[in-house]
């Protein structure tokens, strides 16, 4: 879902790392997306085959993290973030990428403060609340101030999400979306929304608006569809959602 929310966002080329085993489940249902396969179970393998794909100087912006852990343990899903971090390109991290370093923050957020370009943060309450334990966010605080609290502690852009989305950066700037019907809270529909940040990071949009304008979109096209939303419905509701932009 990701992966075709990015896609229907504009981000033209989009590629898939997945086990090999997992190869031709995933190529038989993404019909329009590159699907890049990784041979073995192990993280040294994982780091390899993610190391192997990011050669392609054409993937301009990356997404790890929605069903990671389905796919390597959380020492090496660890790793893979790092990597990713490491590449020079935009990155979102979301779901797994974020829980996986509940036991250790500091670590991330070195990471992100070595890597060269924007990091997006994508967390639920819950998970802002396994990874933002430091006493300088505030766990009890309103919104908005925690959410620039987590910003300025990590150092990338941090979109707390819920009904009243707030998006904050490091440098304080911040925007609460009201744009989220009720038909939002489904599974996987932050999935779709981590794609959609991509697709317009992959663009070249700064990642606080890129943030901002995909958590607009996202509400935008599930008002279109209304009651009975599934996040499987989201990414063909993308292109309406942006026409309506004209």
């Amino acid at each position: 879902m990701s992966a075709l929310a990015a896609a229907r966002t504009g981000a033209g080329l989009t590629t898939v790392c997945v086990p090999q085993q997992a190869w031709a489940i995933h190529a038989a249902a993404l019909t329009c997306v590159m699907v890049h396969p990784v041979a073995g179970e192990g993280a040294t393998q994982w780091q390899s085959g993610l190391e192997s794909l990011l050669e392609d100087h054409r993937l301009s912006a990356l997404l790890i993290g929605p069903g990671a852990l389905g796919g390597t343990q959380p020492s090496g899903l660890k790793g893979l973030v790092l990597t990713v971090l490491a590449s020079g390109r935009p990155v979102v991290l979301d779901a797994d990428a974020l829980t996986v370093f509940a036991d250790d923050p500091a670590l991330l957020f070195a990471a992100i403060a070595g890597h060269s370009r924007p990091v997006v943060l994508t967390p639920h309450e819950g998970e802002f609340a396994r990874l933002f334990r430091d006493p300088s966010v505030g766990l009890t605080g309103d919104k908005l101030s925690r959410a620039r609290a987590a910003a300025r502690l990590s150092g990338a852009v941090v979109l707390l999400k819920g009904a009243d989305t707030v998006v904050a950066t490091p440098d304080g700037r911040a925007a609460i979306n009201r744009h989220a019907p009720p038909c939002l809270a489904t599974a996987g529909a932050g999935d779709v929304l981590a794609g959609m940040i991509l697709g317009l990071l992959a663009q070249g949009m700064p990642a606080w608006q890129a943030a901002c304008a995909a958590v607009w979109l996202h509400g935008e096209a599930a008002a279109a569809f209304g009651p009975g939303l599934i996040a499987d419905d989201l990414p063909g509701l993308i292109p309406q959602a942006l026409k309506r932009l004209n």
